[in-house]
């Protein structure tokens, strides 16, 4: 079983930064794949960015090609996202999720973390 918690969510000025850590406790991330996924009021969970356990491939949705980065430190346990040129439309519950697939569909992951708040003001 492996627990995932988010951090570094927040409230950003369009144009902005932040950067959110996913961490895993109970088992460690090294084997899984992580992917991001936001979902705002009212809409479905979308897809944002995935990296493979090795790190060695990642993905993102189009709209966040060039302004977000996915890595991981394995030694740490830790997936990052971060995000600069942050847009009022990112504005959403960031959500990290472990699973064996490289993937960008969420049903492909087991298990998921609480949620991070992004919020972008404009």
């Amino acid at each position: 079983q492996v627990q995932v918690v988010e951090s570094g969510g927040g409230l950003v000025q369009a144009g902005g930064s932040l950067r959110l850590s996913c961490s895993a406790s109970g088992r460690t991330f090294g084997g899984y794949a992580v992917g991001w996924f936001r979902q705002a009021p009212g809409k479905e969970r979308e897809f944002v960015a995935s990296i493979s356990w090795s790190g060695g491939r990642t993905n993102y949705k189009g709209s966040v090609q060039g302004r977000f980065t996915i890595s991981r430190d394995n030694a740490k346990n830790t997936v990052y996202l971060q995000m600069n040129t942050l847009k009022p439309e990112d504005t959403a519950v960031y959500l990290c999720a472990a699973g064996p697939l490289y993937s960008s569909d969420w049903s492909g992951y087991d298990y998921w973390g609480q949620g991070t708040q992004v919020t972008v003001s404009s």
